[in-house]
This record gives C-alpha cells, structure tokens and sequence, in this order.
C-alpha cells in the first residue's frame, strides 16, 4: 500500500500535489527495490471520505501522481480510490497505465461509514467497456471492512464470493473487520475452496500470520505491518518491508 498523503480539498491537507507526489514515489521506491510484486495507491488520508465519489480535484490529483509514479515504477500498480468510487479509479488507471484496481461495493449492499453503499458491478463493467479498460483487473472486496453486513446477513461470505465471481469479478478480496486487523483464516480457506478466482488477503497480513495464510491465498495488500510502528498513517519502514521479504523468502523456498 501506498497511501498517498491528504489531497488538495480534502480537510487534512498541507502539501502539494508536488510533495504528495515524491512522497508516494519514495515509498514505491522502498517495496520495488526490496523486491514486493505489485503497489497499489490509496487516498487514504483524505478523510473522512465520500461515498461512490470522489471529485474532479482528487481524480486530476491522482492522476498526475499516478503518472508519475508510472515512469519510475517498474512492477504492477493498482489504485483505490475511496469510498467506493470505483469508476473514477478505472478512468485514472486507464489514463496512467495502470494494471488493477480494488472496488468496493461491487455486488450486493452494506451500510459503511460513509452511509449504504450498492452494487455497481453492471455499471462499473459497462463502464470498464466504454473506455476501452479491458485489460484493467477489477479485484473486489466482498464482505468489506469498515462494514456493516446485518442486511445481508443470511448471505455467506461463500454466497457473496460466488456472486461477485458471477458478476466477473477478476479477482476477490478478504478482509478483517478493519484496516490492520487481521483476516480470519476460516474466512480466506471457505472462499479459496469454493471459487476459481485469485484469492486476495485484504488486511491484517503480516510475518506472523502469513505463514498461515501462504496455503490459501494467491495475493497479499500490505500496509499497516510495513509502516513505523505498525500503523497505517505513518512512512514505510524499509526494515519491516526487508523482513517481510524475506519472510516471503523462507516460504517460497
């Protein structure tokens, strides 16, 4: 995870698009050196967030620090752009080249803390469609954290993974309740054992817990544990990125 510091318009934000910009591209430059797979952006810091939008400001923001990113980063890179707005994400990463994105609210309905959030799988594919993104991975969180799921609670986390693969999902997320928190390994075994799609550890991974995970799993987000002190809102530590590294190492040995 790359979390990108509080954009211009947001309430937070003290830096320009300028220092935003070789902050981001020196933490990318931490996971590429040290050997991660894939980055993904997130604008995390602009809390408190909207909900299915983001405005013109943050979408042009992204997007020149996106394409700046992209000249210099080598490996995979996603994008996120919170809450939930998952079209503007996809415009972003097709104008700067991106690979991926991470959509939330992509089948069914929850209550987050931004208020009720529905499915857009339809419109977020036709959208993907229109603009020639078809080469664009859509990876959606099912059962989000930061969530209430009480209206959908004779709904499992099976049955909500087999619709979003239904839906063409291309790949599905698993989360703990919160960032940071870990994922159950029940949850991420139950969905691995009954979908074809890659599975993807959404929150909560770090050198302890990945050992258990390995088996389960086709992908890890990363953020909390790479960060000083193990928290989300501060810089990446290279001596916690080295020694996940070489944890994943170890496993793949």
């Amino acid at each position: 995870m790359v979390h990108i510091g509080a954009l211009p318009g947001t309430p937070t934000n003290n830096l320009s698009i300028k220092d935003l910009t070789i902050q981001a591209l020196r933490e990318a430059s931490i996971y590429e050196n040290e050997g991660l797979d894939a980055i993904i952006i997130e604008n995390m810091h602009d809390r408190p967030y909207l909900n299915k939008k983001a405005g013109p400001e943050i979408v042009a923001a992204l997007s020149r620090i996106c394409c700046e990113i992209k000249k210099e980063i080598k490996i995979p890179i996603g994008i996120q752009i919170l809450a939930g707005a998952n079209k503007e994400a996809l415009a972003v990463a097709h104008a700067c080249d991106l690979d991926f994105i991470r959509a939330e609210g992509f089948v069914f309905s929850h209550i987050a803390d931004e208020g009720m959030m529905n499915s857009d799988a339809g419109e977020l594919l036709r959208y993907r469609k229109k603009i020639g993104a078809e080469n664009i991975k859509i990876f959606t969180d099912i059962k989000k954290k930061h969530s209430s799921h009480l209206i959908t609670e004779d709904i499992s986390l099976v049955e909500t993974a087999k619709a979003a693969e239904f839906f063409l999902s291309d790949g599905l997320i698993v989360s703990g309740t919160s960032t940071g928190v870990a994922t159950r390994i029940e949850d991420v075994r139950a969905v691995k054992e009954n979908s074809t799609l890659p599975v993807i550890v959404g929150s909560g991974v770090n050198t302890d817990n990945i050992v258990i995970l390995w088996n389960y799993t086709d992908a890890f987000i990363v953020g909390s544990s790479l960060k000083y002190d193990g928290k989300w809102e501060n810089g990446v530590d290279r001596k916690r990125v080295k020694n996940f590294v070489n944890c994943i190492k170890k496993l793949n040995q």
